[in-house]
């Protein structure tokens, strides 16, 4: 059975994900640092018929964010699909005359180093296999800096420098590495599904590739 590891899992767009990819067949790894919680959405998939397991662990802590890739792998097998889309903290999203460099760097550990090892948790796996899918979800300031959210304006186009090398390097190999952008809260997009739209995009990354980054709508049309 195909799993897929969902960093940053949470009630709404990674239950989503988890809910979409459950209906093709794919194990579920939920990974983000409160286990409770996890727990909890792990026994509410499970009550819809997916296979779906907990892994707390902070994206900041590499070894943290390293074991809870390894201990899925050897619950569930290992990891065709990885979602990397942890919620950035409220700080990351403060003008840019209060960003400290403190805080820069923890936005980068947060997004570009958190995607760094996870990435290079799973692709010797997904590279051996000659398959495999690496998904990062980012908001608009990955492609269009803004002062009033300095941190993401600074590490999520890093995170994306970095998905998008690694895009070029794969794409012969049969592992597709994608970015979807969605510049705006998702509840005020008006999408006509809902989260379950944002779901199905995500799973259309997997299975059909293409380019680097998609919108998921025109960046005009969001607000972050």
């Amino acid at each position: 059975m195909p799993v897929i590891a969902i960093i940053g899992a949470g009630p709404g767009l990674g239950a989503a994900v988890a809910r979409r990819f459950g209906r093709e067949g794919f194990s579920v790894a939920l990974i983000s640092r409160d286990q409770s919680k996890l727990d909890a959405m792990a026994a509410e998939l499970g009550s819809a018929g997916v296979t779906a397991r907990g892994y707390s662990a902070d994206v900041r802590n590499p070894a943290e964010l390293e074991d809870a890739l390894g201990r899925a792998a050897a619950d569930l097998g290992a990891i065709s699909v990885l979602q990397y889309s942890p919620l950035p903290s409220r700080d990351y999203l403060k003008p840019v005359l209060e960003l400290t460099p403190e805080l820069a760097l923890e936005a980068l550990q947060f997004s570009a180093l958190g995607l760094i090892h996870s990435a290079r948790a799973v692709l010797p796996a997904m590279r051996q296999a000659g398959e495999g899918s690496i998904i990062l979800i980012n908001g608009g300031t990955s492609v269009k800096a803004r002062a009033g959210f300095a941190g993401t304006s600074v590490a999520f186009p890093a995170e994306s420098a970095y998905g998008e090398m690694l895009h070029d390097a794969l794409e012969d190999e049969g592992v597709r590495v994608t970015q979807l952008v969605i510049p705006g809260a998702i509840p005020k997009l008006q999408l006509p599904n809902g989260i379950d739209d944002v779901a199905d995009r995500i799973w259309e990354l997997h299975a059909d590739g293409g380019p680097f980054r998609t919108m998921l709508i025109p960046l005009e049309e969001g607000r972050e």
